[in-house]
């Protein structure tokens, strides 16, 4: 192997990153995939770019990919997760929040990820054991901070646990209001956010094990020394699923109180 998976994921973040900043603003085909979901010329074409950089480098490796899903032999033991586009809504209508996930999973552990900002010439990275951002060939560690207090609430069904948690709810409850500023930039780029202190914490409902959205954020929120479980405080990919990420163990225990304040009296009969 002439290249470790480190430097690999960065590259074939970045060349899916670039394909998507220079599809911005031109009129794109629209390929609908179910009721309300799509995907567009910049989705394909970006996810071709990163699947090309990563078979060259790594032949063998599976890979489950948002628009062309599993391919490859998979007689590696690795799974690479590809998110081309994350945010395609956003940018249809000319949103820059978009990001480019990029995951490699070994077993169940995710031992390198990145996460691109098209637009602001970012790479979010991590070995699985330090997380930085890349801007201009520089990279810095990245450093969770609470202080903001913006929490990021992911309000796109589906909503598995609706009967004991509804993020709309979540957004209303007035202990939320006191303690915490809300935001919906509706883009898995703002998990990365918290890893990077730009946001104080990330909420979602969702069943996300194997999900191509969430793996490269996960896996630098962790990295990064975030407070990272499912909505009910459980291990990830256990009990309700869901997804808490906070920057601080402050953070994590108030929204936990607050989901906890949403479940019904008869939740656990």
């Amino acid at each position: 192997m002439s290249i470790n998976d480190r430097d690999l994921v960065i590259e074939a973040a970045a060349a899916g990153a670039a394909v998507v900043r220079s599809h911005y603003g031109a009129s794109l085909a629209r390929f609908e995939k179910s009721a309300g979901d799509f995907a567009t010329t910049a989705d394909i074409e970006a996810e071709k770019a990163i699947l090309d950089v990563l078979r060259a480098a790594r032949p063998d490796d599976l890979v489950l990919a948002e628009e062309s899903g599993r391919t490859g032999t998979g007689g590696s033991g690795r799974t690479w997760l590809v998110d081309p586009l994350c945010g395609t809504l956003n940018y249809a209508v000319r949103n820059m929040l978009v990001s480019v996930n990029v995951a490699l999973r070994t077993g169940t552990q995710v031992v390198a990820a990145a996460s691109a900002d098209p637009f602001a010439d970012e790479v979010f990275w991590t070995d699985g054991v330090g997380a930085n951002v890349r801007r201009g060939g520089v990279d810095e560690q990245l450093a969770p901070s609470a202080e903001s207090r913006l929490v990021d609430v992911n309000l796109d069904p589906p909503f598995p646990n609706e009967r004991v948690f509804q993020a709309a709810r979540l957004l209303a409850d007035r202990g939320f209001i006191e303690r915490f500023r809300p935001r919906v930039v509706s883009t898995t780029l703002a998990v990365a956010w918290v890893a990077a202190g730009r946001r104080a914490a990330y909420v979602t409902d969702g069943h996300l094990r194997d999900s191509v959205h969430f793996a490269a954020g996960i896996a630098l929120s962790q990295a990064a020394g975030c407070v990272v479980t499912g909505i009910d405080g459980q291990p990830l990919h256990t009990g309700a699923g869901g997804l808490v990420v906070a920057a601080d163990e402050q953070t994590h225990a108030a929204l936990l109180a607050l989901v906890e304040k949403q479940r019904p009296a008869d939740a656990n009969r």
